[in-house]
Parts: C-alpha cells; structure tokens; sequence
C-alpha cells in the first residue's frame, strides 16, 4: 500500500504542477500585442493589433535610436496606428506599451530607414 500511496501523491502533485502551468502560459499568453512598422516616403508607420485581431487604442508609443536615445513619443489611434517622420537616420527602436502590461517592440534597421526615406 505504501508505493501506491506514494504513487497517487506523485501523481497528484504532478496535476498540480500541469495545472499551475497551464494557467501561467494561459497569463502569459494573454499579455502578448502585435507590433509592425515599416517606412514609406519619409514617415515610419506603425500598426498595433492584440492576438484576436483588435487595435491597440491609445497604447503609448516610444521611439528610441541605437544609443537607446528617447527620440520622441505619441499614441496609437483608434485603427491601432501611429505615424511620425523618420527622426534620424538609424536603426529605430520602436517600443508600445499597451494596457494591462501589453508591451512589445519592433526594431527597424538604419538601411530600412534609408531605404524608405
């Protein structure tokens, strides 16, 4: 009776332990948000989405150069867009906060940066 009984704790205490991480990934998962950005004639686009396809309203937006410099701030609009004129010419590091811990960056590369410029 011994190892069966030491067998069911083992096994229970392995439930708990799937169980526990299952509702950390389910957390986890439930802080992702969607960043993309590009650059088209001069101006960097950017476009924020949460995973089931919904706009990030008025999530902050930070722009930063390779220095890790605060180049400038604003936030996303009803769509989930921002757009600002390329500040310098640099890899650009783009970071959103949205609500609720959401947080993601996107880094575009100084030849992206020129290219689009």
């Amino acid at each position: 009776m011994e190892v069966e009984d030491g067998t069911m704790k083992t096994l229970m205490r392995l439930g708990v332990l799937l169980a526990v991480c299952g509702l950390a990934g389910g957390t986890a998962l439930a802080h992702k948000v969607n960043l993309f950005a590009y650059v088209e004639s001069g101006t960097v686009h950017t476009e924020s989405y949460f995973p089931d396809g919904r706009p990030v309203e008025k999530g902050r937006v930070t722009v930063f150069d390779s220095r890790d410099r605060l180049l400038l701030e604003g936030a996303t609009d009803h769509q989930g867009l921002f757009s600002f004129p390329v500040p310098k010419v640099d890899d650009l590091r783009i970071v959103l906060d949205a609500t609720m811990g959401h947080r993601n960056s996107f880094t575009l590369k100084k030849a992206e940066v020129e290219a689009g410029k």
